[in-house]
């Protein structure tokens, strides 16, 4: 028996046009699929066909009245018409459904916010600036910035990187554009540096010209004393780095004062062999560590990378499986 075909997002994010047209041909063939109604509906909202979207997401729910997926379509999609009594009754059924997905939480939330602001006005339903946050956190190589913006379309985003420099323009699901411009700290590689657009946020990674610790993002026109990144050190993030930074130097001034024995003593040795070891030091103690269990830990790359690390427990000890 043949396996129904099935349309996820994924499939549909990845090529919204192709995705329609498949959908097209498979609805033809069987009008009755609620949930390929549902995913065309999907795939209208990526092109933004929010009245196509509605009509689907409706079929949707015509043919299957519990799929709660229809009436999260349906709201997104009223939603952009600035239909938004219609998009709140389509989330508080959907949520009626569904209560364990708090997508519908957040969507009614929203709506109740747009009218209630157009009640008070007493005008036309206008959609308020929401508040966007971003943050930011680094790797020995990259410095990444988050902007947390939920379904912001992937046409809508425009990045641009200069040496020292970031600019990114977002434009919001209620139509409205999210500037973003930072001068940055350091110099950045702008041909190496990327951005992604994911359904939670958008991600914009910056390739760092040297190896350095930033001890924040932005720049205030003065060139900060300069510390190499190290493993030792915690990546800063926008809104806490001065106390992570302090807590790195008193933590690292007591580990100078403190005289270890044993085990500690012992801990403190990997933990100094890791951070100073080559890359094929750093994998060779984690993959024996992990296939071990804990009772292996090697530093040769050569020997542990060709095969599988047994467990081997101390003499007295009895390993036993759960």
């Amino acid at each position: 028996m043949a396996t129904e075909r099935s349309f996820p997002d994924s499939f549909i994010d990845e090529d919204p046009q192709k995705a329609l047209g498949e959908l097209n041909e498979a609805l033809e063939g069987n009008s009755g699929n609620a949930e390929w109604f549902c995913q065309r509906a999907y795939a209208h909202l990526q092109m933004k066909n929010y009245s196509c979207a509605v009509d689907d997401a409706k079929k949707a729910q015509e043919l299957n009245p519990s799929l709660a997926l229809a009436f999260l379509r349906t709201g997104i999609a009223e939603y952009h018409l600035n239909h938004f009594e219609s998009s709140h009754a389509a989330f508080t059924h959907g949520h009626s459904l569904d209560v364990s997905d708090n997508t519908f939480k957040t969507w009614i939330k929203r709506c109740e916010e747009i009218m209630g602001t157009a009640n008070q006005n007493g005008k036309e339903n206008k959609t308020p600036t929401p508040h966007i946050k971003h943050d930011w956190y680094q790797t020995e190589s990259q410095v990444i910035v988050t902007i947390m913006v939920k379904n912001a379309p992937k046409e809508g985003v425009d990045v641009n990187f200069n040496e020292r420099q970031l600019s990114a323009v977002v434009k919001l699901p209620s139509g409205e554009d999210f500037s973003l411009n930072i001068n940055l700290l350091h110099p950045i590689v702008p041909q190496q540096s990327t951005f992604k657009v994911l359904s939670t946020k958008v991600e914009i990674k910056m390739k760092k010209s040297e190896g350095i610790r930033w001890e924040k993002l932005e720049g205030e026109g003065q060139e900060p004393n300069v510390k190499h990144f190290t493993p030792k050190q915690y990546p800063s993030s926008a809104h806490s780095s001065r106390n992570w930074d302090k807590m790195v130097v008193d933590i690292s001034e007591e580990e100078k004062k403190e005289k270890l024995e044993g085990d500690a003593a012992l801990n403190k040795l990997f933990q100094q062999i890791y951070s100073d070891g080559t890359d094929e030091v750093k994998r060779a103690m984690n993959k024996s560590f992990m296939e071990s269990g804990g009772t292996v830990l090697s530093t040769n790359w050569t020997d542990v990378g060709k095969r599988t690390v047994e467990m081997s427990p101390p003499d007295d000890v009895e390993f036993k499986k759960y």
